[in-house]
């Protein structure tokens, strides 16, 4: 899959996708990775995310994230129901609109929805 060998170029020396998978119609993803110099993979699993948008800023939502490690559920847990902000990067700005694009609600009552549930 293009974005595993994607990732592992961006992230040789650091880590190793080992597994991606992205469902954009439950809106569920699953990451694998090995950190380098580690032996067992970090598992992630995301359930219920979209991009919204505020007036001109684009927002990441997550509704749910887990994890096999307790100390990343403890971060996760910071950052599942809360807006956002997806910063503006001028020479990325093309790549983003296309994720931004593919990643947004997808009716005006997913948005809500994802909204009532950081509130």
């Amino acid at each position: 899959m293009m974005i595993v060998w994607v990732a592992n170029i961006m992230l040789k020396g650091i880590a190793e996708l080992t597994d991606f998978n992205l469902d954009l119609d439950t809106r569920k993803a699953y990451v694998q990775a090995t950190l380098y110099g580690e032996t067992e993979s970090i598992e992630v699993w995301l359930d219920g995310f979209a991009v919204v948008k505020d007036g001109e800023t684009n927002k990441l939502i997550i509704q749910q994230a887990q994890s096999n490690r307790p100390w990343l559920n403890n971060l996760l847990s910071r950052i599942v129901g809360k807006e956002w902000k997806i910063p503006v990067i001028p020479q990325f700005q093309a790549h983003i609109e296309l994720i931004i694009g593919l990643l947004k609600a997808e009716s005006p009552e997913q948005e809500d929805d994802l909204i009532d549930s950081t509130e």
